[in-house]
């Protein structure tokens, strides 16, 4: 939290969806808002109790495509007034920020700037503490200027118009002074930017200097550099663009212990060797303590897919179901713990795939993303990646499949959904491609026309 004798400023970040929320508040009067909430709110309304204030509003940047708002539990249960530009076309009741509107909590002054490009609606947001001055103090950037990097501009509209409008926008945030600390809605982890630094703050005199973004000073050539590349779209955006724009979505019902499925997805939220050593018939496997947690099962599961989450203790189950929750995955049936184990899954040595896959006994499938792929891959191996398995699963299982990615993890999931469907599936763990090509493996890199 940053120092201050009136403001109350608070950042939280989820490292799994790479995601930014903010309260900031008045010390003096005992108010506070929350900027860009996250549907698990326990996390302000704990940081509200313990510096002494009331939330009283919430202030979205913009129509989040890859998290589901926690602004309806905040409204219903909370009663926050919530903030947000007119252009989002938001169903639920709201307070419209048009460009220059100002949120006062006594000292603390939040000013909107309207920054369309990710997003027609989207506004920063700058904070000034007038108990030490007029010029602002901070700006919470949304999706606009990132660190280190800018929003995409493809998810909301044509990607043309969207750079078009991004580029003004950065240069109105760009005139602000060098001292003005950003902080992004966004950070590494993240798909809604494509190169941003692990750092969680910076300032604009810095971004001015080293961000490429603001470098750039002709449109045209800002735009064809915003519009390339293929990065992947946020799993089940349309879905959570619904939910964020349409009316409040409250508290979920609590997490029940479960007796059985009642023929539910199951989705086994242990770890990988937990899982391999034994797990439920039919179970897909994605662990809660892994890396981008959401995001994978998001592109797994279907959002009115029902499941049942089988974890060690009653505390994972609970973790599982709120990143469940955080996109939009909600018919969540229960959990069980200590799973029957009644099914096995081996992994596999990278000496026997190269053996096996030798001897044409296997068929090895990389189930990285494409532009790893490109970068090198085994020859006479496959492609689907793991988030496409559950829909293009059927075009393999003719010879008993390897999976395989950089570190072993995806291939773990991958060879838990190809179980799950009656595959015989290996997957490689704890190494991959890389370590395939160190050790001298043949590998094949693809260069498209031009590159």
């Amino acid at each position: 939290m940053l120092a201050s004798e009136v403001v109350i400023f608070r950042q939280f970040v989820d490292d799994g969806l790479g995601c930014g929320s903010y309260l900031v508040g008045d010390e003096n009067e005992g108010t506070a808002v929350v900027v860009d909430p996250a549907f698990a709110i326990e996390q302000y309304l704990d940081e509200a109790a313990r510096n002494d204030v009331k939330l009283v509003g919430v202030l979205e940047t913009h129509t989040h495509a890859d998290h589901l708002s926690g602004h309806g539990r905040l409204a219903l249960d909370h009663g926050c007034a919530v903030h947000i530009h007119r252009a989002a076309e938001a169903v639920y009741t709201h307070e419209p920020l048009d460009d220059g509107t100002t949120v006062e909590l006594g000292d603390v002054s939040i000013r909107a700037i309207h920054t369309p490009g990710h997003r027609p609606e989207h506004c920063a947001l700058a904070v000034t503490d007038r108990s030490r001055g007029d010029e602002p103090w901070l700006v919470l950037t949304g999706d606009s200027l990132l660190v280190g990097d800018a929003a995409r501009p493809d998810l909301a509209v044509a990607p043309r118009e969207g750079a078009a409008d991004l580029f003004e926008s950065l240069r109105r945030l760009a005139e602000l002074p060098d001292g003005v600390e950003v902080f992004p809605g966004h950070v590494a982890g993240s798909l809604c930017g494509a190169s941003m630094s692990s750092k969680v703050s910076t300032t604009i005199g810095f971004e001015r200097r080293f961000n490429n973004a603001l470098t750039i000073d002709d449109r045209d050539r800002f735009v064809e550099l915003s519009i390339g590349g293929s990065t992947l779209r946020p799993p089940n955006m349309e879905r959570i663009v619904e939910l964020n724009r349409g009316a409040f979505v409250g508290t979920q019902p609590p997490l029940e212990r479960l007796d059985g499925d009642d023929g539910a997805t199951i989705l086994d939220v242990r770890d990988v060797r937990s899982f391999i050593d034994g797990h439920a018939h039919g179970a897909i496997n994605v662990p809660v303590d892994g890396s981008s947690f959401a995001t994978k099962c998001a592109f797994l599961f279907a959002p009115d897919e029902g499941v049942v989450v089988h974890a060690r203790t009653e505390a994972e189950a609970q973790l599982a179901a709120q990143g469940l929750r955080s996109v939009a995955l909600l018919e969540l049936a229960g959990y069980q713990l200590a799973p029957q184990g009644d099914e096995r899954l081996a992994p596999i040595e990278l000496d026997e795939v190269e053996r096996l896959l030798a001897a044409g006994e296997v068929e090895v499938l990389d189930v990285r993303e494409k532009e790893e792929r490109d970068d090198g891959y085994i020859a006479g191996t496959r492609h689907i990646p793991y988030r496409l398995l559950r829909v293009c699963g059927d075009r393999v299982g003719e010879r008993p499949v390897v999976t395989i990615c950089n570190t072993g993890s995806r291939a773990a999931i991958a060879a838990s959904v190809l179980a799950a469907s009656g595959v015989d599936a290996r997957p490689v763990l704890g190494t991959g491609v890389p370590d395939w090509q160190h050790r001298g493996g043949h590998t094949v890199e693809f260069r498209r026309c031009g590159s």
